[in-house]
């Protein structure tokens, strides 16, 4: 796909593809972009999965890179029509303007930090759309007086609460996240809470006055309301077939089915294993339906005691799988990965440290039985939705086995071999926002070797600069107003080092997109550990194998 521009009777001003399976529609002006939203919300295009607005955009997700293609043309001509006339309410928010970057926004704007208080207070804010994260805002004033770019390198951590300006936009953190926007302040009202007939506290259209906080004030009536956000979807109650009882939980292990897309525009991301395919290798293996939940965990040392007998399969990354009986008369065994095996009541099994890979799943007969949460099982670390991450004495439920689905023979492994180069090849295809970098800045991005940094999660891979490596440079100055992004987008802030989008990331971002890794590939990217070497190959489909590739 490329960007196609659009006659300016239609008021669309070009289509950027997203990735293989996306589009991202530029429009002229806010107005606009309400009225396609409006329109696709009443008849969606075949195969689209979410339309998420922004400042001036509004991105399209398909099933496919077919039902994408195909939109193209549609969309070029489609007529869009007027958006449906939203007041909204007042919603009032208490504000301590004691903010790491208060003194930062004053010498960006030349005023005093007392008139930035005075500014941000003294005029109405309208939400002109959500995104980012649930309960997140973008927030637009009435005056440009503190228009202010966001920092050059976001923060791994920004509180809950957080009060933010960036560009011509306010906004509130509804949960500790990563974030780039210059902090001013601190609010204790909850702007996400699943407690709530309405989560958000701030939706589209509504209008935000922010007041000084006084150190005795009561809160707002919202912010008494317990925040559900990061406590939601506990195991359900058990069910005939007993459960699984956590041993020793290891560095992370979550419970995660495929996600819960198509509800972008609440801010809510698809989350999900973020190795799908080792996740539905996991369910076949056992016999379940392939959007069964299972156990993500992070490099091996899970252990779990069965209650009752469990048929188990553990695949993704390499570990070592053993099985402990509870009677010391038997014998203690160890089974294969990527194949079925019984773990009898009483028995524990352990996983040990990964080896190779990064992410092992473990599929159970019947499937994890935690409670839905908007549709899924899943846990979300971005928007804190979903199970809590497993801990030692938890006790997991396990469903009864549904339909005819049998027991699966063992299989190759999904994870991808180690190359031998030693540096890890992911096929990207361009843009949205590849022109923010021009032919150099792609240069650099695929001619040299990249480094997963530390910090990376599932949220995002961070990469880092490998031995004599260069950042990706700019050919444009300025701010990039907040627009939807996919799953596998190469966001790049100016830095200059990008960032490589997963499966919690959020739903909206502010840094230009030069390329987006084919869905293919995501489930490789998942599993590469810090500190692996990483290429990019630029491609024109799915498909292709880009010359000088070695596996």
């Amino acid at each position: 796909m490329t960007t196609v521009s659009t006659p300016a009777a239609h008021r669309l001003t070009a289509i950027h593809p997203a990735g293989t399976r996306a589009l991202l529609v530029e429009l002229p002006n806010l107005p606009a972009v309400l009225a396609l939203a409006a329109r696709l919300a009443e008849s969606p295009l075949p195969g689209q999965l979410d339309a998420l607005s922004a400042a001036a955009t509004v991105l399209v997700k398909f099933d496919s890179p077919n039902a994408a293609r195909a939109a193209t043309p549609v969309l070029a001509n489609l007529d869009l029509g007027t958006a449906p006339e939203e007041t909204g309410k007042l919603v009032e928010i208490a504000v301590h303007y004691d903010g790491a970057d208060l003194a930062e926004v004053a010498t960006l704007t030349g005023l005093s930090p007392e008139a930035v208080v005075a500014a941000h207070t003294g005029q109405t804010w309208r939400a002109a759309f959500g995104g980012f994260a649930p309960g997140f805002a973008y927030l637009l004033g009435e005056n440009p007086a503190l228009q202010v770019p966001r920092r050059s390198t976001p923060r791994t951590s920004v509180p809950a609460g957080a009060v933010a300006l960036a560009g011509d936009y306010s906004a509130v953190y509804p949960r500790q996240s990563p974030g780039g926007w210059q902090l001013i302040g601190r609010t204790d009202a909850v702007l996400w809470s699943l407690d709530r007939s309405d989560p958000a506290l701030i939706r589209p259209q509504d209008r935000v006055r922010f007041v000084p906080a006084r150190p005795s004030m009561d809160l707002h009536p919202a912010a008494a309301e317990p925040d559900a956000g990061t406590a939601t979807g506990a195991p359900a109650t058990p069910t005939e077939t007993g459960g699984l009882l956590v041993v020793h939980a290891g560095l992370q292990s979550l419970i995660q089915d495929l996600g819960r897309p198509g509800l972008g525009e609440l801010g809510v991301s698809a989350a999900g294993a973020v190795d799908p395919s080792a996740a539905r290798q996991a369910n076949r293996l056992v016999g379940n339906q392939a959007g069964d939940a299972v156990i993500e965990n992070l490099m091996g040392s899970l252990a779990l005691t069965a209650e009752s007998d469990q048929v188990l399969a553990v695949t993704g990354a390499r570990t070592t799988l053993h099985i402990t009986p509870s009677d010391p008369d038997r014998s203690e065994r160890s089974p294969a990965q990527d194949a079925p095996f019984a773990l009898l009541a009483g028995e524990t099994l352990t996983l040990g440290p990964a080896t190779e890979g990064l992410r092992c799943y473990l599929g159970v007969r019947g499937g994890i039985a935690a409670e839905p949460v908007m549709g899924s099982r899943s846990t979300d670390l971005m928007s804190g939705i979903g199970p809590d991450p497993l801990a030692a004495g938890l006790r997991i439920p396990v469903g009864p086995a549904r339909g005819a689905h049998v027991v699966g023979a063992p299989e190759p492994a999904t994870l991808r071999p180690a190359p031998a180069s030693g540096v890890a090849t992911l096929r990207i295809t361009p843009g949205p926002r590849d022109d923010w970098f021009g032919p150099a800045g792609m240069d650099v991005l695929t001619g040299q070797n990249w480094r997963v940094g530390a910090a990376s999660n599932r949220i995002g891979v961070r990469l880092e600069l490998d031995d004599g490596g260069t950042p990706v440079p700019r050919i444009r100055d300025g701010e990039l107003a907040s627009e939807g992004v996919v799953w596998g987008a190469l966001q790049v802030p100016p830095s200059g080092l990008p960032v490589l989008f997963l499966a919690d990331h959020p739903v909206t971002g502010g840094y230009p997109v030069i390329a987006a890794v084919v869905p293919e590939d995501l489930g490789a990217a998942a599993q590469l550990p810090p500190g692996t070497r990483v290429r990019f190959a630029l491609i024109d489909s799915p498909t292709s194998t880009p010359q000088g590739t070695r596996s």
